[in-house]
């Protein structure tokens, strides 16, 4: 069984079809790359699975649970989290506070946080070793604003990892930097999210990365599946290479 799956799933705004009749499938413990041109309706697909955008039809099941109709913070609880292309921090608070948040939200106590903030010493602890697996120690103590663009994807990835998710997915996480922060970026998800089994699917429009890190690829184009393979299978595929790798195949 998949863990997550989307059966005949649609989604339209006006006459445009985002997401149109869409079966999709993430494996357990398996990093997956989401691709396509703009406008192909992957981050529309996200948005549905994560709840942040309700379906016109079809179904969502994670862990064989009928997810379709819960609210974004029962998906969450669920074990479904997210990342965003545009980092979404709180830029005037410390690396460190804001991955606190994170496992106080997880924990359902961010309305008592002014109060427990300076007791919980355990929530403190876990968000240092956090930002110890994600490299980001050294900056516990500065404002996330203060911090490159590259650790701020980094910082992201981590806060949305602090809920414990199953399924995590992440928007273009090498958007924004520098070609040699790339590799560096993505060796740090992909090894924490191997080493704690956490399915990972990745919108990504570089292709160099999306070869280097994908155990599967999965094409979209104007709303619907093209293509799901290996990254060889991929890079061969014909409609793929034409329509978004602009090459012939192989």
């Amino acid at each position: 069984m998949s863990l997550l799956e989307t059966k005949d799933l649609v989604k339209s705004f006006g006459d445009t079809h985002a997401v149109d009749h869409v079966d999709f499938t993430v494996g357990d413990a398996e990093v997956l790359a989401l691709i396509g041109s703009n406008g192909a309706g992957k981050t529309t697909l996200v948005n549905l699975i994560s709840g942040l955008l309700r379906p016109d039809g079809g179904q969502i099941h994670f862990q064989g649970r009928d997810v379709t109709h819960q609210s974004v913070n029962d998906r969450i609880r669920a074990g479904i989290a997210r990342s965003f292309q545009l980092v979404n921090l709180f830029d005037q608070l410390t690396s460190l506070d804001n991955i606190a948040l994170s496992i106080f939200a997880r924990s359902g106590k961010t309305r008592k946080l002014l109060a427990l903030a300076e007791r919980d010493r355990a929530v403190w602890q876990e968000a240092l070793e956090i930002l110890h697996l994600f490299g980001l120690e050294a900056k516990a103590t500065i404002p996330a604003g203060a911090i490159s663009q590259g650790e701020r994807k980094l910082l992201d990835v981590a806060v949305a990892y602090a809920l414990r998710p199953r399924l995590l997915f992440l928007d273009e996480p090498t958007s924004g930097v520098s070609t040699r922060e790339k590799a560096p970026i993505m060796d740090t998800i992909t090894s924490v999210v191997r080493r704690e089994r956490i399915s990972a699917a990745i919108i990504e429009h570089d292709m160099d990365v999306v070869f280097s890190y994908s155990d599967r690829i999965v094409a979209m184009h104007q709303g619907a599946i093209l293509a799901d393979g290996t990254p060889e299978e991929i890079r061969r595929h014909e409609l793929v290479t034409l329509n978004l790798l602009g090459a012939s195949p192989a």
